[in-house]
């Protein structure tokens, strides 16, 4: 990767107003990454706080059932906060502590990376606003009152679509209010450079332990990895040590919503095209006149119209495989995984179940294949519960 570049993709496409800040975010990067005492501060925060290494999980149940491979999930639904975010969130809050500033900015879609953030910035003393699509902000009501709870102010956005791509939109407007004594957690691996390389170095524990500890429990790497796609963050964590391993397979799962055929969908590298968008250059969803493309799923943090430039360059390279899933077949998923191991994965990470159910049966039982369960369904349970025509809420 030369500067900020993944192949064609990445850069930094933003206003001069925000120069400064992303110059002085990636020099202070550059320096505490090597850093042995923010290193050191960071391994307590994620082992002692955040409650890693998560474990890597034989679902012996649903193995058996499926009849092909035998399937390990990554359980990073069992961190603090119930995600993969907090892997992100902890590292970044820390950064902006060491650069002295006192308030920290961020979007969230379904709301964990929200809780995540809140929860870093009432731990490490710190200032937190979060802005939310309104429509998520309805969708995930739960996660908005555990924001407010940990002491984060919650802004709504009401332009656009109201869900991710407009959250983005505004936190980076509010981040040129206020660059002095603020940071701007972005969440996930997308926006200009520095974020898409910081975010996936702090989510790269996950596949740093998913090599470890297949190596202990089988004695090989797996032969797929597989996980949900929207910016990209748990799944560029999931990806990025087996990049270099061309035997394992690497698997995403974008949110194709009621269908690629319809322009209800949010799989970017499906149906999208080459543009500029959030800073970046990468894959976006578009109308035939280039502009951005409302999307839709029914999961709030899969529902972005753009994918980081990793993936992009990742799929343009033919190293990954990027494929389609619908919500029903999501929907299915997160009940099947219920049901029979007992485990309520996000609605994200339903996705890459989904894709489970179907290629898993056809793999041989030789086989290992990995999902990454990026976060708990607590706060998808009403949303799938309406959605399956059964009326409740929080």
């Amino acid at each position: 990767m030369s500067r900020g570049r993944f192949g064609m993709h990445g850069g930094q496409y933003i206003p001069e107003t925000l120069m400064n800040a992303v110059i002085e975010l990636e020099e202070a990067y550059t320096y505490y990454k090597k850093d042995a005492d923010f290193i050191r501060e960071l391994d307590v925060l994620l082992n002692e706080y955040a409650g890693r290494p998560s474990r890597l999980y034989y679902a012996q149940k649903m193995s058996r059932h499926l009849g092909g491979a035998k399937i390990y999930l990554k359980r990073e639904d069992l961190n603090h906060t119930g995600a993969h975010k907090i892997n992100n969130v902890l590292g970044q809050v820390l950064l902006a502590k060491k650069m002295g500033k006192s308030r920290v900015i961020a979007e969230t879609g379904a709301g964990q990376h929200g809780v995540a953030t809140a929860t870093a910035a009432a731990l490490m003393d710190m200032e937190c606003e979060v802005f939310m699509g309104a429509e998520d902000m309805e969708r995930q009501a739960l996660n908005v009152y555990k924001m407010r709870l940990l002491g984060a102010r919650v802004h709504g956005v009401h332009s656009g679509t109201a869900t991710l791509k407009d959250a983005v939109s505004e936190t980076m407007r509010e981040w040129t209010n206020r660059i002095h004594d603020t940071h701007y957690v972005l969440g996930s691996v997308m926006g200009p450079h520095p974020f898409p390389t910081i975010v996936r170095d702090f989510q790269a524990v996950i596949s740093r332990e998913i090599k470890a500890q297949c190596l202990e429990l089988e004695g090989r790497l797996p032969d797929c990895v597989v996980a949900c796609v929207g910016g990209g963050s748990n799944a560029i964590g999931a990806f990025y040590h087996f990049i270099d391993e061309p035997q394992v397979a690497l698997i995403g799962c974008e949110a194709a919503g009621r269908g690629i055929d319809t322009l209800q969908t949010a799989a970017t590298i499906c149906t999208g095209r080459l543009g500029i968008f959030h800073g970046m250059k990468s894959y976006f969803c578009q109308d035939a006149y280039g502009q951005i493309a409302p999307v839709y799923s029914i999961s709030a943090g899969l529902d972005y119209p753009g994918i980081g430039p990793e993936h992009a360059m990742l799929h343009d390279s033919g190293r990954a495989t990027y494929v389609a899933v619908t919500d029903e077949e999501a929907v299915q998923a997160f009940e099947y995984l219920s049901r029979t191991e007992g485990i309520i994965p996000a609605i994200e990470s339903a996705h890459a179940v989904a894709y489970a159910l179907q290629q898993a049966p056809q793999m041989g039982k030789d086989k290992i294949m990995v999902i990454n369960i990026s976060g708990r369904g607590d706060k998808d349970c009403a949303a799938i519960a309406r959605y399956r025509g059964e009326d409740i809420h929080e």
